[in-house]
């Protein structure tokens, strides 16, 4: 078997430092944890209720995505302005989850903190809640486009 091109591992190894950066973020909420499932995909959580998951090659769809629990509308307004960032998940779509590809060139990774800490304040108990600090104003905007700031 040939081993892979020096693109293939490149591309891979921004994939691997990726899912690495979103599970350091869920990390950094009060007990949060991505927990590993089914040897690529990762569910976050928070004291056992999901709050999101991240996708690798979720039925061959050959993408990275980020699935997070959302305020009611907010799944339709950002897929709508932004489609080449956004989607509707499938099965969790209709109760509100918005999906997040972060396999593209550039990520805005203050949206993807955004999207975890709001999926997070929507599932985790008053209590948790109550130790997030959170920014003045929202970080998570619907007037983002796709030329919004990215790191």
């Amino acid at each position: 078997m040939p081993s892979p091109s020096p693109e293939a591992r490149a591309a891979k190894s921004v994939l691997t430092s990726r899912r690495k950066r979103v599970v350091s973020l869920v990390a950094s909420l009060p007990e949060a944890a991505a927990i590993l499932r089914a040897k690529q995909h990762f569910s976050l959580e928070v004291r056992g209720r999901k709050f999101g998951y991240l996708l690798d090659d979720h039925h061959g769809d050959g993408r990275l995505a980020l699935n997070c629990k959302t305020a009611p509308t907010v799944n339709k307004t950002l897929t709508d302005v932004a489609p080449e960032r956004f989607h509707i998940p499938k099965y969790v779509g209709k109760q509100g989850w918005l999906g997040l590809w972060i396999d593209l060139p550039k990520i805005d990774w203050r949206e993807v903190e955004d999207i975890i800490t709001e999926a997070y304040l929507l599932t985790a108990p008053t209590s948790l809640v109550a130790r997030v600090e959170r920014p003045k104003a929202p970080n998570l905007s619907m007037q983002r486009t796709a030329d919004g700031p990215y790191a």
